[in-house]
């Protein structure tokens, strides 16, 4: 399972998206286009792919761009398990 498939499969668990989930591709934009992505549920997502992943993710490491697409979520993921 690719890093990509793996953190909508967190997404989808995290912010309880259901089916919708499925839909969810590398260019879905996240911030501020999900609904469900609040404040409360990003900090949720981070820990959740803290423990997934076996990350420590730092407050100062997050910005916007992180959290721009799934794919640009993805890839910060990879980066960090790496």
């Amino acid at each position: 399972m690719t890093y990509l498939d793996q953190v909508k499969t967190i997404l989808t668990d995290v912010l309880g998206l259901g089916a919708s989930g499925a839909a969810l591709g590398a260019d879905t934009p996240l911030l501020g286009s999900l609904p469900e992505l609040d404040s409360m549920a990003v900090v949720s997502l981070i820990g959740a792919l803290e423990e997934h992943f076996g990350i420590a993710i730092d407050d100062d490491d997050i910005s916007a761009s992180t959290f721009a697409t799934v794919g640009s979520l993805a890839a910060f993921v990879e980066e960090r398990a790496a």
